[in-house]
């Protein structure tokens, strides 16, 4: 991944929704990982499921902050 040059990444998708709602991007060592989602929440099951295929695969979940969104000007 290319964050602007020549500044890049080693950055996997390590889980996607199957269509497109969330994405899971990490890093090779298990350092770095991010869930990502299209909409500001997500079902709190959904979550969890993905947390625990993450710590399956040896991320450290417990290291995740889950960052609370604004809703969309539309949804004022």
């Amino acid at each position: 991944m290319s964050f602007f040059r020549p500044f890049w990444g080693d950055y996997w998708i390590v889980d996607l929704g199957p269509n497109y709602e969330y994405a899971v991007v990490g890093h090779p060592t298990r350092d770095y990982l991010w869930i990502l989602s299209r909409t500001p929440t997500m079902d709190a099951k959904l979550y969890d499921a993905i947390v625990a295929r993450l710590a399956a695969q040896g991320y450290q979940t417990n290291k995740l902050v889950r960052t609370l969104q604004a809703p969309a000007k539309s949804e004022k």
